[in-house]
């Protein structure tokens, strides 16, 4: 079973228009509205494959009961966390040539208490977990240590942590040792706090953010594949894309195929990259199921092709 955190989920919808024309009036195709948040796609990814999940999830207001039904109408365990606050509404607008342009509101800010109750919640579950997969942005009202808090709990309890997450939380996180992180180009740039240019220079960042704790480190990098950086090796796997229809939900896809696969080793960085490609095929947030995955194009190496320029380079914000 892979238990999922998801601290600040959302209900999003999505748009598809033929152009995004500021200041008139678009006329969607097409429309789609999931249970959304990083953590939560991971739950649907996992449950499309096949597997059990348990979404653990703060949820408020009738936003928050729609992702609940929303979630168990695909087959999700929900685990939730009653809170004050409304669960936020996003909004993603997607163009044919893939480009997606998202509005994300804040979310609830989540009272001391809540922060508690979330993380006994997901304490509860822990021992039944193969994998907790903690994921995403915190809410206000959590301050930027408390996935250390989780991981330090969860490890308490004998659970492997996979964290993707940014910024100070995933600075903080790391003193606590997560087992696997899973950091985007531009996410482990500002970890490192340094423009990333080549494969190379992500391995070195890799490399660091173990140095500082992180047990492995599942890198994604756009187009150009994925590196998986562990004390057991490094290996770099790609797979061709003809179309992008959407990257919404694609890296929570990866994290899905990687865990749902053990979660170590090339084996499961295959099946990251697996998911990952299939997602982007996919509309809106639509997870992949095993029918839309194609694990023969997938190529895995550890010949690494450090001096391989990344074509979208990662940089601190």
């Amino acid at each position: 079973m892979i238990l999922t955190v998801t601290p600040n989920p959302s209900l999003d919808r999505t748009y598809e228009v033929p152009a995004l024309e500021r200041g008139e009036v678009l006329r969607a195709s097409a429309e789609r509205m999931d249970p959304g948040g990083k953590g939560v796609n991971v739950s649907r990814a996992v449950a499309a494959a096949g597997h059990r999940t348990v979404a653990v999830v703060p949820l408020g207001g009738a936003p928050g009961a729609l992702v609940a039904q929303l979630l168990a109408d695909q087959g999700i365990e929900v685990a939730p966390v009653p809170v004050a606050g409304h669960t936020r509404s996003n909004i993603a607008i997607a163009e044919p040539d893939g480009t997606l342009t998202k509005v994300n509101a804040p979310g609830p800010e989540l009272t001391s208490e809540e922060s508690e109750t979330l993380l006994a919640t997901v304490g509860a579950y822990s021992p039944a977990a193969d994998w907790i997969a903690c994921c995403g942005s915190l809410p206000r009202g959590l301050a930027p240590e408390w996935y250390a808090e989780l991981v330090t709990r969860a490890h308490g309890a004998g659970a492997r942590i996979a964290l993707d997450t940014s910024g100070p939380p995933l600075l903080a996180a790391l003193a606590a040792r997560p087992d696997v992180v899973k950091p985007n180009a531009d996410e482990l740039a500002e970890a490192v706090g340094r423009p990333l240019a080549t494969v190379g220079d992500a391995v070195k960042a890799a490399e660091e953010l173990r140095g500082l704790g992180a047990g492995a480190v599942l890198a994604s990098l756009g187009a150009d594949g994925q590196l998986l950086v562990s004390a057991a090796g490094t290996w770099y796997a790609t797979a061709p894309v003809d179309t992008v229809r959407s990257n919404v939900g694609a890296g929570d896809a990866s994290l899905a195929g990687f865990l749902s696969a053990g979660g170590e080793g090339p084996e499961a960085l295959a099946a990251a990259v697996a998911h990952g490609a299939a997602a982007v095929r996919l509309p809106g947030s639509e997870m992949p199921t095993p029918a839309d995955l194609n694990p023969p194009a997938v190529t895995v190496t550890d010949d690494v092709p450090l001096d391989r320029v990344l074509s979208e380079q990662g940089s601190p914000r």
